[in-house]
């Protein structure tokens, strides 16, 4: 049953345009803002998201969007209980196993990681899709949810004791419990709210681009770990493949320049040919690579989520899973505040939240950031250690186990939208 308004606004008398407002409707903000909506313990509440450039939604059968997210478990319930999964795995490809390697080995290695989703009893460890297709779905159903949409952009944030006042550029104001940071790593609302980030610039690019195979993928995902970066190889279709490969930006730029031939006898080398010949299939984009953490995830009226608190390097494909995890914890908090008869912009809950995803946040990025000089290393003793580790990894159940669980998205204090794809 729907609350014509939340207990906190009602117990304090409050004046207040919206609950919370959503600054980005990226697939992190579209995401929150969904979740609120179709909650049972959250859909009283008054939503906004600010997004300036509404997504459109691709039309069937047109080509991907360069720009492709590798999604887990926990990633696929969050968008089962935002009621988009139907649409987004209509454009979507699951990969039944990974295989990751060291440059100064070979991918059938007794050193070599492999993992499938039949040792794990799961169907597979995930699915491929293209952003383009998630974002237009969540923001779709963020509208049919009753989701108030802003198009201009935050200009300005004041914060007072028990409100929150957003100004946009077309000079509207508005106040609101809670403001949601979502706008990616350069936020702006994270700027105005006074909250420092620290800055790690990898002087890498991740050159993006989609290629055919000459052999079958066998629906795996294969990671190298070359000195210069690591090359993904992402399965999207039948001998068709999403790149992500991490190089110095100058290299990059060098890649963008070559001719095809030039650029798919190179990608092959880099692959080792594991998969036989590889040929550039669509355009190729370069994106530079930064780490981006937010000193805190949240203060009181302000929450962070996605890259806008820990933005990570690609390596690992986590960017987005956390992301989404950061929207159904955020909406938890909020239900069990509201339960409570707390505000959820409360200094109280959102510190709750900020405390919950920095402790399941952090390690990870931090490890992201650790592994990503461990693999970028060619000093002698780094890599006999490297191939070494991975064998440790290789051998061990417990610690195969562990891994198929993390990449998963299960490992840890999982939200409870994470672990059950259920809405409350």
């Amino acid at each position: 049953m729907k609350m014509a308004m939340p207990p906190s606004t009602a117990r304090r008398g409050q004046r207040r345009d919206l609950d919370i407002l959503i600054g980005g409707g990226g697939v992190v903000g579209a995401a929150t803002a969904v979740l609120l909506a179709r909650q049972s313990a959250t859909c009283g509440l008054t939503v906004g998201l600010v997004e300036p450039r509404p997504p459109l939604m691709p039309v069937p059968g047109s080509a991907w969007d360069l720009r492709v997210f590798a999604l887990s478990r926990a990633s696929q319930h969050v968008l089962q209980a935002a009621g988009v999964w139907p649409v987004v795995s209509s454009r979507a490809h699951a990969y039944q196993g990974m295989r990751v390697w060291d440059a100064s080995d070979t991918a059938d290695s007794p050193r070599a990681l492999a993992f499938s989703a039949a040792e794990a009893g799961e169907s597979d460890l995930g699915h491929m899709t293209e952003v383009a297709t998630l974002q237009a779905a969540l923001y779709a159903a963020a509208l049919q949810a009753g989701v108030r949409l802003f198009t201009a952009p935050v200009t300005g944030l004041e914060i007072s004791a028990d409100h929150a006042r957003i100004t946009l550029a077309d000079g509207e104001q508005l106040r609101a419990g809670l403001v949601v940071a979502a706008e990616g790593r350069d936020s702006p609302i994270r700027g105005l709210a006074g909250i420092e980030a620290s800055v790690h610039d990898y002087q890498q690019s991740g050159l993006v681009a989609f290629l055919q195979s000459e052999q079958s993928h066998q629906e795996i995902a294969w990671q190298r770990f070359l000195p210069t970066g690591p090359l993904g190889l992402l399965p999207v279709a039948d001998r068709r493949l999403s790149v992500v490969w991490t190089l110095p930006s100058d290299t990059a730029a060098q890649m963008l320049a070559m001719d095809e031939a030039a650029f798919n006898a190179a990608i092959t080398t880099a692959s080792d040919g594991v998969l036989g010949a590889l040929r550039l299939d669509s355009a190729r984009v370069a994106v530079p690579l930064r780490r981006v953490t937010a000193k805190h995830y949240g203060v009181a009226r302000v929450a962070l989520v996605g890259d806008a608190a820990h933005a990570v390097h690609p390596l690992a494909g986590q960017g987005a899973n956390l992301g989404l995890l950061d929207a159904a914890a955020l909406v938890q908090v909020v239900a069990e505040a509201l339960a409570r008869g707390e505000d959820p912009g409360d200094a109280g809950p959102v510190g709750r939240y900020a405390r919950w995803r920095r402790a399941e946040a952090a390690p990870l990025t931090l490890g992201v950031h650790g592994l990503q000089w461990l693999f970028g290393s060619s000093l002698g003793p780094v890599v006999a250690a490297r191939r070494t580790g991975l064998g440790w990894v290789g051998s061990s159940a417990w610690l195969r186990r562990q891994f198929i669980t993390h990449a998963l998205g299960l490992a840890g204090e999982v939200p409870r939208l994470a672990l059950t794809g259920q809405r409350d």
